[in-house]
């Protein structure tokens, strides 16, 4: 039998670091190029949910979670100027784990199944290769013309305690929101997206922005908390339109291939899913069953299967939760209704 062909990922985050970690239990050769090293903070909502603890479960990860510190999160709040949904519970639980300490404990699985991981490595060819899977969390600026999304996110100190009525909530404003959550510890992760608009009075710290609107709810939950100064971390330039695999030239995993709003609170679990559907075509691939044309495409119409109706869903939600129209009456009725949240919560996993 021939040997199995190599398959290179570029990209050490979620994506990347999951399909290594599939394809090492395969037996299939696997180098990771990741640009940073670790632990390191990364801008994420730390909370995973749908079907991604499935995908961690497959992997048997889970039971290393939570021997991590992961913390379990099962009711969720919607908070918007001075509406807010009632404290509902999730159809399942969701996991919260500091994020450098997730991909600390993915990388070092990685490597324990015999992966090769480069850090502080970038790969440097410009062409598409065969056997190359890009998994970086970043697209090119071409994808979407004049992206203004960036992300903020940091934890609050251990030191301070900070009140929650749910194990997330999710804070609405017109410019973006912030999600907060325990994360393990007796440490609380604070992310945000945010759009700076014209003539927008600016926060004037990285702080001011994650505390939220001045006389808002989370202001006044956040107001006396202190940050860790070394958990800041910030993206800018987010694109966040739909993109088909099949239209990409690259095999892509990931928030390489497409990003759903961060409002979905499903962007973990679409980066382990799309690692979980591109590792059969690859091993195929590495054992001449497929070539590589043929594995792309098959990975290419499993993602967009799996996605393009929950990205589609995902983006309606987003625009409105970002419209002027939940700071009034229609905004307290769209909150606290069930059959809305029932819609939204399954379409978007």
């Amino acid at each position: 039998m021939p040997p199995c062909q190599p398959i290179t990922i570029i990209g050490g985050g979620l994506a990347g670091l999951t399909l290594g970690i599939s394809l090492r239990q395969r037996e299939v050769p696997v180098k990771i190029f990741e640009a940073g090293s670790y632990p390191r903070h990364r801008v994420c909502g730390e909370f995973i949910s749908g079907h991604g603890r499935s995908v961690l479960a497959q992997l048997g990860l889970l039971t290393h979670l939570e021997q991590a510190g992961a913390v379990a999160a099962r009711t969720v709040l919607f908070v918007c100027g001075s509406n807010r949904s009632p404290i509902r519970e999730l159809a399942t639980p969701a996991l919260c784990l500091a994020r450098h300490a997730l991909d600390a404990l993915l990388a070092e699985f990685f490597q324990r199944l015999g992966g090769e991981l480069l850090m502080n490595s970038r790969w440097t060819a410009r062409e598409s290769r065969a056997g190359v899977v890009l998994a970086v969390g970043r697209r090119p600026p071409t994808a979407e013309q004049n992206p203004r999304w960036f992300g903020l996110k940091a934890h609050v100190a251990r030191s301070h305690s900070v009140k929650l009525e749910a194990d997330l909530e999710m804070h609405l404003s017109p410019n973006g929101y912030i999600g907060i959550n325990r994360i393990g510890g007796g440490e609380v992760n604070v992310c945000g997206l945010f759009r700076a608009g014209e003539n927008q009075r600016l926060p004037e710290s990285k702080q001011d922005w994650l505390r939220g609107e001045p006389g808002s709810l989370l202001r006044e939950r956040l107001q006396a908390a202190e940050f860790a100064t070394d958990s800041f971390c910030a993206v800018a330039g987010l694109q966040l339109k739909p993109q088909r695999a099949a239209a990409k030239k690259e095999c892509c995993v990931g928030d390489a291939l497409t990003m759903t709003p961060p409002i979905t609170g499903n962007g973990m679990s679409m980066a382990f899913e799309s690692a979980a559907l591109a590792v059969g075509p690859l091993a195929d691939y590495s054992r001449g069953r497929l070539n590589w044309s043929q594995a792309q495409r098959q990975i290419a119409q499993n993602c967009d299967t799996a996605f393009a109706r929950r990205l589609a869903w995902a983006r309606g939600l987003q625009w409105m939760m970002l419209s002027p129209m939940l700071q009034g009456q229609l905004g307290a009725w769209l909150l606290r209704s069930d059959w809305l949240w029932r819609l939204m919560f399954s379409q978007t996993r």
